[in-house]
């Protein structure tokens, strides 16, 4: 297994009718690097359309960047050989957004745990690899009894993300790649799930790329948090000071649209969705790039 995942100087344009020039900039010149030792946390938060999604797809292999390049190990993902990106796909593994369209429902749910013990040789015996999947289960506060042998449909969304979980531990990669996991869970299967990503980092070594909207969740994680908007990575940093003390604009009007938990701190303003493109777009972003991965 590797030590480092590596973005450097990472381009994504896609083309587009009506716009200037025929294209969009989804991603523009980002550059950042995970380490997996020590085991980190960090966060990667913006809006909708910043960019985050299609930085994780460019991570995962499913989308190749314009311009620049995704590292691992030094090596250019996209040239990978066949054995090296077959390690590569079990060293960083994806946990996706919707908990509904992961499984193919015409399959019960043991088949994303066997396919997984079989294409990566997890196992040298059926009663091994069910012990394994057993195993993992309860890693995630699953009981084996409770979903085995069901269809997605008969498994709450919790439920179904969490067997995605389960399928991580089995794998053991280094690096975790998740994309808005939480966002269609109610509050108490959230902390519970990212309760669980944090005992990967403690218990085994994983480090997580945790993409979100949500700057909640990222303050219960703590850790590390990059923040976008219009593909550029604006401002970065522990948790604790980019919360407290933000630099960029951008930053700061995240911060104040989150509401009070007191009926008697209303806001006494209106923020305006249009206020994200009235940000001077000459405000410079942290256009760092650290030589070493963000510890």
């Amino acid at each position: 297994m590797k030590s480092e995942l590596e973005l450097r100087g990472v381009q994504q344009r896609f083309h587009a009718r009506g716009v200037a020039g025929g294209y969009v900039t989804a991603v523009d010149d980002v550059s950042f690097a995970l380490a997996a030792s020590p085991p980190q946390v960090v966060s990667l938060v913006g809006q909708s359309g910043s960019g985050k999604s299609t930085i994780a797809r460019n991570v995962l292999g499913l989308q190749k960047p314009t311009a620049g390049t995704v590292l691992y190990g030094g090596k250019d993902i996209f040239s990978l050989s066949r054995a090296e990106y077959d390690e590569y796909r079990r060293d960083v593994q994806p946990v996706f957004q919707d908990p509904y369209a992961i499984f193919n429902p015409f399959y019960r749910v043991d088949r994303a745990l066997w396919k997984a013990v079989k294409k990566f040789g997890l196992s040298s015996t059926r009663a091994a690899g069910l012990e394994l999947i057993e195993e993992s289960l309860r890693a995630v506060r699953l009981e084996p009894e409770n979903v085995l042998g069901r269809y997605p449909h008969q498994l709450s969304g919790g439920q179904r993300q969490r067997i995605m979980l389960a399928r991580v531990h089995m794998l053991r990669p280094s690096f975790i790649i998740a994309d808005e996991p939480v966002s269609m869970l109610d509050a108490q299967v959230r902390k519970h799930f990212l309760d669980i990503l944090l005992d990967f980092q403690r218990e085994h070594g994983m480090t997580t790329l945790f993409i979100t909207h949500d700057l909640s969740t990222v303050y219960y994680l703590g850790g590390e948090v990059m923040v976008i908007t219009k593909g550029q990575i604006v401002e970065r940093g522990p948790v604790s000071s980019v919360m407290h003390e933000p630099s960029h604009p951008y930053t700061k009007l995240l911060l104040d649209s989150i509401p009070q938990p007191d009926p008697d701190n209303r806001w006494t303003s209106r923020i305006q969705v249009d206020e994200l493109d009235q940000i001077d777009d000459n405000t410079p972003a942290d256009t760092t790039k650290p030589e070493v991965p963000i510890l």
